[in-house]
């Protein structure tokens, strides 16, 4: 019996990423502050005996609403100056998945993602069509501007000029960002949202809604969310890569950082994961430069934002 107990002892647990990528110093503090206070939100849920799913929807609905991030309001703009948003949650106990794809003029894309799974036997809902449910559902839509930063505007306008540097187009922000969790009862759950890559093709997805690449939760195995280069992501269903190699025996953390070698080295692609396993073992691993992440469990806050870094709080601390 003993042994029981101590596994039980391990979970609850919330794990968030705030994207991978490489930011300037300035605007690094405000990733590592932001993904602390979405991992204490969401941590604050499964305290008071909340479900997986509602901790990494309130964790990412805080990371949409910080405009440090891009996802929700301080999306990157496309090509023509627009937000197109990107956003997926999974349910590990019943596989149940709702994700959309280029939606506008929607705070909040990973609310709007949830109800796809609550309320419709649909998968995925895109662009218009997105909307139109949005509206049916009673989601207040913003105003574009609203979800426009002068700082994405910048980086837009820069980045169309024709000596622009396509490395550093996607420098100085923080990518999509992501939870995964397992609640008390054991049950995992994920949820990634996104504004996608920096002056993208109107109409482009990445992998962010697309299952067993921007995400996947499986009670069975685990739950992952990823960041990082979107279409890198998608060749290698990097999510499901990561939970095929739990399969196989690995750890959260050795299955993370196989997947991720794997996919640098078979597409050259950077990108960064928050893993956990039914039991309540996580990892936060990446293979960019740099991964704001924070994991809450044991009333102790763990957060980085380098390679190796690793720093403690208590949950109560002030952050």
């Amino acid at each position: 019996m003993e042994s029981i107990f101590r596994v039980i002892d391990m979970f609850p647990v919330v794990v968030v990423h705030g994207g991978a990528g490489h930011i300037p110093k300035e605007r690094s503090e405000n990733s590592t502050s932001g993904v602390r206070s979405a991992t204490r939100a969401g941590y604050t849920i499964l305290q008071r005996g909340g479900s997986s799913m509602d901790a990494v929807v309130e964790a990412v609905t805080q990371l949409e609403n910080n405009p440090s991030f891009n996802a929700g309001c301080g999306s990157v703009l496309n090509i023509k100056g627009e937000v197109e948003m990107d956003a997926i949650v999974m349910d590990g106990k019943t596989l149940g998945s709702g994700a959309v794809s280029a939606v506008r003029n929607i705070a909040n894309p990973i609310q709007l993602a949830r109800l796809v799974m609550d309320k419709t036997g649909h998968a995925c809902l895109t662009a218009e069509g997105a909307n139109q449910f949005a509206r049916s559902m009673g989601v207040p839509e913003v105003p574009l501007e609203s979800l426009i930063t002068d700082y994405s505007r910048m980086r837009w306008k820069k980045n169309l000029a024709p000596d622009a540097n396509p490395v550093e187009c996607q420098m100085g922000k923080m990518g999509t960002v992501g939870a995964v969790a397992v609640d008390s009862e054991g049950n995992v759950a994920c949820a990634t949202s996104t504004g996608g890559m920096l002056n993208k093709m109107e109409g482009r997805v990445g992998d962010t809604p697309c299952i067993g690449c921007g995400g996947y939760a499986d009670n069975q195995v685990g739950a992952v969310s990823t960041t990082g280069h979107g279409e890198a992501i998608m060749k290698v269903v990097l999510a499901r890569l990561i939970l095929f190699h739990m399969e196989q025996g690995q750890s959260v953390e050795a299955a993370s950082d196989l997947a991720l070698a794997y996919m640098k080295s078979r597409v050259g692609g950077l990108g960064g994961v928050v893993t956990v396993d039914p039991q309540g073992q996580w990892a936060a691993r990446f293979s960019s430069l740099q991964m704001a992440w924070a994991a809450a469990q044991k009333d102790t806050l763990h957060y980085g934002l380098y390679t190796g870094e690793h720093f403690t709080q208590s949950i109560d601390d002030p952050l």
